[in-house]
């Protein structure tokens, strides 16, 4: 699945920045780590088959319509089950007209015969005979539901209901313990409940969905505008991760709302899709927020209503895109915080210009820090060292430092560290997940008032939106190769990982884990990192006494 066009053309580079799973998924095909781009999603030859069980919208904007243009973007196919017919324009929906079952059923097995589903996504089913339907012929495969339970098109006057007590109890009791996923905006989900209006504050309302089942939530928060100024958030709440995720609010012309006519099919259907492409979970939703917020950037009218959104396979490297994503305990995150991810997420810069770009080197031995350092061959060195005496290490790895135009960068023990004297931090990543709300505050001042600087690891697409939260001064990218120096079960990033990462962060990336060679730190820098991390060969390159 590797594409080995040469990186001279950056138009065509441009259309392959594109990122990949990062956990081991049988749906995801190994990557060769040295391949400089990888294959456009809408250029694959046998692209994953998705069905989504939903209902059409004579006026093209939600419903099958919505879900079709969504598969596209996202470069899978997707088969359209019809479970109802829909009589609606832009401003409302006039009449639903529930499928018979035995039509659904018909459906479903001619698609099971020739055309099996990695992910199925559920949309408007408007009967409890058609989700009697679709477990029957779904089996074991992941669902991503989408509980269509009322019109929003056209507000509160424009629509009918979508939703029996019959069909709310299947809900309940038969899609929902079902869930992979399960996409509800606020509303949907106290309604699911049972419980009244803005009773619960959206985590609880999460955390109780979950406890009916569903393997993970995201309460989408497009159309919930007194979350937060200025900031369209969503909640996850899933195994993996926890938190909210944001971008920023948009508005149409004149500060009016965006066209956002199918809006949660398009999350719903780009998270099913993504799911079919081997991403965890939290790397799915926010995928499925990226491509939904440029699709609502780029939707149009169509007739006097909201018009349909306007996905594009171009959401995908864009980096205005990039969601930043909170903690598990930011569940009402104060005003410092989301000013903090207002500033990131509508910053145009790539990161502090005084990060200084090279070489990175890495060593458990405090003695050999200030040999690095003088060699010249170094811009940051950092120590990482987990056991023995780490105050006195820390201290010795300090005191050789000072004066050094090297920065000195203290692996995890934070707290030591600064107690002596370091200015320089980096947290892998179980350290920094760890932080508590408490150090993250300590963290903040120390930094704002004291020129602290941080850097952070990060593995996945979810690590790294919350890695921006936190507007590092750097964040760092691994495995790129695989490596034998640290047991862990992410998959090797490769060049064209590390590419879209330098693209997306936001902030300067450093490239760590397996680079041995002096042609891997060279095609790391040329792929847009800012610095490439050696160990072993950080020790070789000092005996050899040369630079490759």
């Amino acid at each position: 699945m590797t594409d080995r066009r040469g990186a001279s053309d950056p138009s065509r580079m441009r259309g392959s920045l594109v990122p990949h799973p990062s956990l081991p998924s049988p749906w995801a095909s190994p990557v060769d780590p040295d391949a400089a781009v990888l294959r456009p999603w809408t250029a694959d030859p046998e692209p994953p088959v998705i069905w989504s069980v939903a209902g059409t919208d004579s006026g093209g904007g939600a419903g099958l319509s919505a879900d079709t243009r969504a598969a596209a973007a996202m470069g899978v196919h997707l088969c359209p089950v019809v479970a109802a017919v829909t009589a609606q324009h832009s401003k409302g929906v006039q009449a639903v007209f529930p499928l018979d079952a035995a039509q659904i059923r018909a459906q479903l097995s001619a698609l099971r015969q020739d055309m099996p589903p990695r992910v199925v996504k559920t949309g408007l089913l408007a009967s409890a005979a058609a989700v009697d339907a679709l477990l029957a012929q779904c089996g074991d495969t992941p669902l991503v539901v989408d509980p269509v339970l009322g019109a929003t098109a056209g507000g509160p006057a424009g629509g009918v209901a979508f939703c029996d007590d019959a069909l709310l109890g299947a809900y309940r009791h038969q899609l929902v313990p079902r869930a992979a996923l399960l996409t509800p905006n606020r509303r949907e989900a106290e309604r699911l409940l049972g419980v009244a209006a803005g009773q619960h504050p959206v985590p609880e309302l999460a955390a109780m969905l979950r406890g009916l089942g569903a393997h993970a939530v995201c309460i989408t928060g497009g159309d919930d505008v007194a979350l937060a100024e200025g900031l369209s958030m969503d909640w996850l709440d899933s195994p993996l991760a926890t938190g909210w995720i944001a971008l920023p609010r948009l508005a149409g012309h004149d500060g009016t709302p965006p066209h956002h006519h199918g809006s949660g099919c398009t999350f719903a259907t780009a998270a099913a899709a993504a799911l079919a492409r081997g991403f965890a979970v939290p790397d799915a939703v926010i995928l499925a927020k990226m491509l939904t917020w440029a699709a609502l950037r780029d939707g149009h009218a169509a007739g006097d209503g909201a018009g349909p959104l306007r996905p594009d396979r171009g959401f995908v490297d864009d980096p205005r895109a990039m969601p930043v994503m909170g903690f598990d305990d930011e569940t009402a995150p104060d005003r410092a915080t989301l000013d903090r991810w207002r500033r990131v997420i509508t910053s145009t810069a790539a990161g502090p210009a005084s990060f200084a770009r090279g070489l990175y080197a890495i060593t458990s031995e405090p003695e050999r820090v200030s040999a690095l350092a003088l060699s010249g061959h170094f811009e940051h060195v950092q120590l990482r060292i987990k056991h023995g005496d780490l105050r006195s290490a820390i201290r010795e790895a300090v005191r050789a430092m000072a004066g050094r135009s090297a920065t000195l960068w203290v692996n995890d023990h934070w707290r030591l560290a600064l107690d002596e004297g370091a200015r320089a931090l980096h947290l892998g990543q179980e350290d920094w997940a760890a932080l508590n709300s408490a150090d993250r505050e300590e963290l903040r001042h120390r930094r704002e008032r004291h020129g602290v600087r941080l850097g952070l690891s990060s593995h996945s697409l979810w690590e790294l939106c919350r890695a921006r939260a936190l507007a590092p001064d750097y964040i760092a990218c691994g495995p790129l190769w695989p490596t034998t120096t640290k047991d862990m079960p992410w998959l090797p990033q490769g060049l064209a990982q590390l590419r879209w990462w330098s693209r997306m962060a936001g902030a300067p990336v450093v490239g760590i884990g397996g680079v041995l060679t002096d042609r891997q730190w060279h095609a790391g820098l040329a792929a847009g990192a800012a610095a490439m991390c050696l160990v072993r060969a950080a020790e070789e390159m000092v005996v050899k006494g040369r630079l490759g």
